[in-house]
């Protein structure tokens, strides 16, 4: 594959004739087990930085660039990962728009949700609808499928057909039908073949599935007015409520099977969805001996493996294996069977296990920490909070805390008192005392906190006072 290109604008895609603009929607509320333990239920695989620092999302955001203004595009996700989407989406300069959902309903309501808040900001808009998870070179070819389905949209529901390379059983397939004006209507939608079957399809022309879409607002609405009439009827209520009776439906199944006036464009470009390790490493640069790192490695007669980590790993006689250490997780796994993890996060979630859904490191509206070593009675932890940022005004029944500045000036509030730390000074909060760091600086600020008690659970947190309305730690 090669290498995929971010960036850059493409204004031959960038309309506003004819009462259009073009939009983008992105979907980034998803949280995968099969890249366990990198992705985890609160840390999905979307924004983890493993691409040159940056994240899939970040990415995708870069890639809706090149057809869409910040102020153009829209990301719907879910309340628990609402601020990592708008933090990363500032981290590279997209001012896009943040929708929230209630819950996770599948993709169809997602989209619904998306396009309907376009409509009613801008008015009907032509939409590309991305997932923020795939890996695409994003280069010419890339755009000229663009423009063919912003040329299609007004008559049909185009989706993106990529041209295999290989008879692959992990994704669905679409079989084109007769020729419309570089493209095809689709003739039939098909699931998840065995590999006979896949070779017969690659023979035969058939696509694969991307999960990316261009809509005109104006027909996704009426079609989903004739196929999908609960979800349309739904949306008529409040969100709240539109969310607590919609059915949880994908988009293919829900809209894109029924319809006749689905379209498929030929995307004849890399593109991978990073479903598993396996396919992580086939779009990482290798090494000489084949092997993809993300770390410090030394392999010894060790070839083909993907490996991933914060420590030095060292393999000796090692091939075509996966090893991921995520700094409380270590998986070693034949390549090809590593996304079978998601079995070990189901037996990790009936324990009631954290290590399902939370990293050591987990991010908060006002920044994010770090577990750095626990014990019967004691938490160590890295606070990071960024420039104007500040904690709930909080308090805790059963422990005590004591933090030390490293970096940054820290503004803090206890019992009344408030005063500046700077790095190297440090202050004692008793148990039930009333507190709130704060960081009033230009750079950001990092606390190591010690955390004493008999109960250091991260439900002993009683808020009085929050910038971001939450109840729960």
């Amino acid at each position: 594959m090669k290498k995929p290109i971010y960036g850059g604008r493409c204004h031959i895609l960038h309309y506003h004739g004819g009462g259009y603009i073009i939009h983008t929607l992105i979907l980034a509320g998803g949280s995968g087990t099969r890249l366990f333990p990198l992705s985890r239920g609160h840390f999905p695989k979307q924004f983890l930085p493993i691409f040159d620092g940056h994240s899939l999302y970040q990415l995708t955001l870069r890639r809706a660039l090149i057809f869409s203004s910040p102020e153009e595009i829209v990301v719907v996700t879910n309340p628990d990962q609402e601020f990592i989407a708008r933090d990363q989406a500032g981290m590279i300069g997209c001012g896009c728009r943040i929708l929230s959902e209630p819950e996770g309903k599948n993709t169809l309501p997602a989209v619904y949700y998306g396009l309907r808040e376009i409509e009613q900001s801008s008015g009907p808009a032509k939409v590309a609808v991305l997932p923020s998870d795939h890996m695409v070179h994003a280069g010419p070819v890339y755009a000229d499928a663009l423009r063919k389905a912003e040329e299609l949209a007004d008559r049909w529901l185009v989706l993106f057909g990529v041209k295999g390379t290989e008879p692959h059983t992990g994704y669905g397939y679409i079989r084109p039908g007769p020729a419309i004006g570089g493209a095809y209507s689709v003739s039939s939608f098909t699931e998840k073949p065995d590999r006979v079957t896949a070779e017969r399809y690659l023979q035969d022309g058939y696509l694969w599935n991307s999960g990316m879409f261009l809509f005109s607002t104006r027909l996704f609405f009426e079609e989903c007015g004739v196929h999908a009439p609960d979800i349309a009827r739904a949306f008529t209520r409040p969100l709240e409520e539109a969310y607590r009776e919609v059915p949880s439906v994908s988009i293919d199944y829900g809209l894109m099977e029924k319809t006749s006036r689905a379209a498929v464009v030929p995307l004849e470009t890399g593109w991978n969805d990073l479903g598993s390790f396996d396919a992580f490493y086939s779009v990482l640069q290798k090494n000489g001996e084949e092997n993809a790192v993300r770390g410090e490695y030394i392999g010894l007669d060790s070839t083909g493996n993907l490996v991933i980590g914060d420590h030095l790993v060292i393999t000796i006689g090692v091939h075509d294996t996966a090893i991921i250490d995520s700094g409380d997780v270590t998986l070693i796994a034949p390549r090809q069977r590593a996304h079978e993890a998601k079995e070990a996060v189901a037996l990790l979630r009936q324990k009631g296990d954290p290590r399902a859904d939370s990293h050591l490191t987990e991010y908060r509206p006002w920044g994010s920490y770090t577990r750095l070593e626990d014990g019967p009675s004691y938490r160590i932890k890295r606070i990071t909070v960024p420039q104007g940022r500040r904690l709930s005004l909080q308090m805790h029944h059963h422990r005590s805390e004591h933090w030390v500045v490293v970096h940054g000036t820290a503004k803090v509030h206890i019992d009344g008192q408030e005063r500046l730390l700077r790095k190297g000074e440090s202050t004692f909060v008793p148990i039930g005392a009333v507190h709130r760091l704060e960081n009033p600086g230009l750079v950001p600020l990092e606390i190591i906190e010690v955390q004493i008690g008999e109960y250091i659970g991260e439900d002993d947190i009683v808020r009085l006072q929050d910038d971001y309305q939450r109840h729960e730690s």
